[in-house]
């Protein structure tokens, strides 16, 4: 049940969310991740990126994350979401509605995990009712821990964690984790969610796996590399930082423990930054907030700085690739380069994707981009040769320094998806989904 949901029952009197009168603290402090409404345009900030993720959907709208409250609004408003259907046509997976509601779990349970996902995302938008809540991570109704996702069971059972047999604080760390990691949609399954940890979960193992079983996101346009995605791995990152050495989870930082008016302990469900509780959440190993704030943003600057000098690497990288191949290059000259490119842009994605990685591991976030500039330094020099062996011309370099000139690059016109967007958020969304869906819209 949505917060719109439980408001409008007190209304008209009927009768109450169970959670929010067993938990009222932490029902009001779920309720003030509404007051977290800010949301940046990324692709306005790092055009490059439009580059990069060109020919999937991450190139029409990338913003960055708000509060809980806004999770199922921000999934149906999105560009990369929520269109109209043509008949016949196969639309985006349900899949995408996974981590954003605990209808997603219900609907599971209903349809089968695969009936779930090959469902069209747009079809299930009137079964959505409700945006994160307490069952995504609790037994409903309780205060006990639960995982109620199945992707994320099955991936903890793959690297030996599995959520019975873990302590409270490892489960505490799984729950979020369940959402916050990495994950793609498996075709063979209909496109249901997989967390992609076979042999585990780091960058080179991943790699590994999707390597193995050929796997691609999709072929870039520009290019013809073979691209794999990377989804805010938070929780991989995590579980090898310092902290997690601790016993320092994400709970204990962004969740940390409050007192009630009654001087009663509560854990506060406003997820938010961690400095902003530096008494609470930091100060049992940090001694000085100026100190660890200048920590971080000495660690957020050295690897922005070089996120953008693989970005720049890359993104020249694949209009060598295109010059390569519009002058006849094959294969057997470009594999090398092609794969180059694309583990490259999957350690800079598996770095830049993952929200406050500064934070949470910026020792692996270097070692991530140190291994992209020197794999994508390699493709360009392979490149290179072809380029000298095929007689190609000079390089042609597009103008991405904005957003819009970044777009017209890809010729990604972003008023007509707004407009088809806007169709059909009047005529389908406003007119049949529930209220959540239109939350801080």
């Amino acid at each position: 049940m949505s917060c719109l949901m439980t408001f409008n029952a007190v209304a008209a009197g009927d009768k109450v969310d169970p959670n929010q009168q067993k938990f009222p603290v932490q029902y009001q402090t779920w309720l003030a991740t509404q007051e977290q409404s800010e949301s940046e345009d990324m692709l306005a900030h790092y055009p490059a990126s439009i580059i990069l993720w060109a020919g999937s959907s991450f190139a029409k709208e990338y913003r960055s994350p708000r509060g809980h409250q806004f999770a199922v609004a921000d999934a149906t408003h999105t560009l990369r979401t929520g269109v109209a259907v043509p008949e016949g046509e196969k639309g985006l997976s349900a899949s995408c509605w996974t981590c954003k509601t605990p209808d997603a779990p219900r609907l599971m349970k209903e349809m089968g995990v695969e009936g779930f996902s090959a469902a069209n995302f747009a079809d299930l938008g009137t079964e959505i009712s409700a945006t994160v809540y307490c069952s995504d991570c609790h037994v409903d109704g309780k205060a006990d821990l639960a995982l109620p996702r199945p992707h994320a069971q099955d991936a903890m059972a793959k690297v030996q964690l599995p959520f019975e047999k873990q302590s409270l604080n490892m489960q505490g760390a799984q729950t979020c984790g369940q959402c916050h990691v990495t994950y793609y949609f498996q075709p063979e399954k209909s496109n249901k969610v997989n967390i992609p940890w076979i042999f585990g979960n780091t960058a080179d193992d991943i790699e590994k796996y999707y390597d193995t079983r050929r796997f691609y996101e999709w072929i870039h346009p520009i290019s013809k590399t073979p691209i794999l995605k990377s989804r805010h791995p938070e929780f991989e990152h995590w579980s090898r930082s310092e902290h997690a050495e601790k016993g320092v989870t994400c709970i204990t930082c962004h969740m940390p423990v409050a007192t009630d008016e009654k001087g009663n302990e509560y854990t506060d469900h406003k997820v938010g930054k961690a400095l902003d509780h530096f008494d609470s959440a930091c100060a049992g190993c940090h001694t000085s907030e100026a100190e660890i704030t200048r920590t971080l943003d000495k660690h957020k600057a050295d690897i922005d700085a070089k996120a953008r000098q693989v970005e720049d690497l890359l993104v020249k990288a694949h209009y060598e690739a295109k010059a390569a191949w519009d002058a006849g290059a094959t294969w057997p000259l470009m594999n090398d380069a092609i794969m180059g490119i694309r583990h490259s842009q999957w350690r800079w994605d598996f770095a830049m994707s993952s929200h406050g990685l500064y934070a949470h591991n910026p020792e692996e976030g270097h070692a991530l981009l140190d291994k992209a500039i020197e794999q994508v330094t390699m493709a360009r020099r392979l490149l290179n040769m072809v380029l000298k062996h095929t007689g190609a011309d000079d390089v042609v370099y597009p103008d991405i320094s904005t957003k819009e000139k970044a777009h017209a690059a890809i010729g990604f016109i972003e008023s007509d998806a707004v407009k088809a967007k806007e169709k059909f958020i009047k005529e389908e969304v406003e007119k049949h989904w529930e209220p959540v869906t239109n939350t801080g819209y």
